[in-house]
């Protein structure tokens, strides 16, 4: 339950604390008081967006705090299944700032505005004046029923097989598209890869046989200066070597009268022996070079088919090209084995739509048993508050098997008739605001009988309700907040006197900014406020009886 919530800093309020109760607590004061301003500033604790320009003073942010008694409502896997640290007393916060920037807080630690969300719809419903409408969405028809029906798990266990079934179809009608469209490509892929394979590419031939076919081509060249160079070094009458060993010789005669020219001569020796192994080397070079117009032209006919198949493929380098080939080969590869996958995610498909078509029958059963009971306890709730003839009928059209939805295979559909002798029909017809009203309060009566929701708030449910019929409804809000707590905020003396905790809200005008304010009231004050409520603002005596004699009921 909602034991206590803080604002600062939002609409007409700088700095508010509320300490809530358990039971029926009622919230009342003045049209403009501020009392749809709290429910405002706690719905953005329960994950609704913001905006900067409902802050008080646009210089400082905006703060919610709720502090929830959760101990007895066994939302604890919530906590686990986000990472969140479980108290039995949870505080949940929000800070905006001046800019607009959000954050939240469940127990001091960071979540996003969905965890927030989702945490807040476990915790608190607020039912506004203007959500009595919702009475006429099939959405929230089913979820009533369901709510009634208990049968949480079985809901929920469809719900995420639904949601797995809907991506197996999506993901099988893209795989057939792309299979269909593999197919259709196939032809022109399986050639491109057969000529790819049969030129046999290698990483790196294309240098190879650039380089050789650059040798070939300046063969006499290369076989010219090879010559000429072999010629200086070791064939001439004045080659290099000849010199080298005449040099030599005349060392060889000095060594005795210097040993540094020992070491010299020792070192010419040693240049002339590489000389000549560098000589040998490029005579055998020069012997080797031929000019091979033959292995020229072969050549020539590799590289124009790598220059071909690049070009075709817009690539430089057979590096490329292989890899060309090995995406061919898993696309062909795909086609051939893409039936077998979407044959396997077929037959998938059939056994999720096996199981959806099973738990959809028996929800669909659950419903069927629950629709009795709720016509029967709604209509019952009804004629406590002064509307004996109304009569709800709940109609269930129930598709084929095969035609489930997100839902199941259960369209339902809410008939009301608010008085004897008149045709059932949808209740937006045939209903006014205050006859809805006390309808929906006997939904939201048997919804919260039937689930483990801490806290309810109704904000002025009571609309086109007056007399008796108020004093039904607040009677039945009692009996409802036995089970839970229930905050109201109301203009009936009828209702606002069933409360346990009575909290006014007013506007202080006493300094140069009004204030909106908020105040528990005692005994006395409640004789008051509910006197006021029921004569005006100066009551008399009989006004002041009367409010007496509403809070000993």
């Amino acid at each position: 339950m909602l034991q206590q919530l803080k604002i600062n800093n939002y609409a007409l309020i700088d700095n508010l604390e509320i300490s809530f109760g358990s039971g029926l607590n009622i919230l009342t004061g003045e049209t403009g008081a501020g009392k749809s301003i709290i429910l405002g500033a706690l719905s953005l604790i329960l994950g609704q967006r913001a905006e900067s320009r409902y802050f008080f003073n646009q210089q400082k942010k905006c703060i919610i705090e709720g502090t929830f008694q959760i101990g007895q409502f066994h939302i604890k896997a919530f906590f686990e299944d986000n990472d969140l640290d479980y108290a039995a007393e949870t505080v949940l916060r929000r800070e905006i700032s001046a800019d607009g920037k959000s954050r939240a807080f469940v127990n001091d630690t960071p979540v996003n505005l969905n965890t927030l969300k989702q945490l807040g719809e476990k915790l608190i419903d607020i039912h506004s004046q203007h959500a009595t409408q919702e009475i006429n969405d099939a959405t929230f028809q089913l979820l009533v029923i369901d709510s009634v029906s208990k049968h949480p798990d079985l809901l929920n266990e469809y719900h995420a097989t639904y949601r797995a079934y809907k991506t197996s179809t999506t993901k099988l009608k893209t795989l057939q598209e792309e299979s269909d469209r593999a197919k259709s490509e196939l032809d022109y892929h399986q050639f491109q890869y057969d000529e790819l394979e049969k030129a046999s590419l290698t990483a790196d031939e294309q240098e190879k046989l650039e380089q050789e076919l650059y040798a070939l081509n300046n063969a006499g060249d290369i076989k010219r200066n090879l010559a000429g160079a072999y010629y200086l070094m070791d064939q001439g009458e004045t080659s290099a070597l000849l010199q080298l060993r005449e040099a030599a010789h005349q060392l060889s005669a000095l060594e005795k009268f210097n040993p540094f020219i020992e070491e010299l001569n020792q070192r010419l020796k040693s240049a002339v022996i590489e000389l000549k192994d560098i000589a040998s080397e490029i005579e055998i070079l020069e012997q080797s070079t031929i000019m091979n117009e033959g292995r020229t032209v072969i050549i020539n006919d590799r590289l124009t088919i790598i220059y071909n198949l690049q070009k075709k493929h817009r690539v430089s380098s057979n590096a490329e090209l292989l890899q060309i080939q090995d995406d061919l080969s898993e696309k062909i590869q795909q086609v051939l084995s893409g039936d077998e996958e979407i044959e396997a995610l077929q037959q998938h498909i059939n056994t999720q739509k096996d199981t959806l078509q099973k738990r959809a029958k028996q929800l669909s059963d659950n419903r069927a048993k629950t629709i009795p009971v709720i016509e029967k306890q709604v209509q019952q709730t009804l004629a406590e508050m002064g509307m004996g003839n109304a009569t709800l009928k709940i109609e269930n059209t129930i598709s084929a098997s095969a035609d489930f939805d997100q839902n199941g295979i259960d369209h339902i559909r809410f008939l009301f008739s608010a008085n004897k002798g008149y045709a059932l029909s949808e209740m937006s017809k045939v209903a006014s605001g205050g006859e809805l009203s006390r309808l929906m309060l006997s939904i939201k009566s048997l919804i919260a009988s039937n689930t483990a929701l801490p806290t309810i708030i109704f904000d002025e449910i009571d609309t086109g309700v007056s007399g008796e019929v108020a004093n039904k409804v607040g009677q039945v809000m009692e009996r409802l907040s036995q089970n839970l707590q229930v905050i109201t905020i109301t203009h009936l003396p009828q209702i606002a006197s069933k409360g346990q905790s009575h909290y006014f809200i007013y506007k202080d005008d006493s300094a140069a900014t009004t204030y909106t304010r908020i105040k528990p009231l005692n005994n006395d004050e409640r004789v008051l406020e509910i006197a006021k409520m029921l004569s005006g603002a100066n009551p008399g005596n009989s006004a002041l009886q009367n409010a007496r004699e509403l809070l000993t009921q």
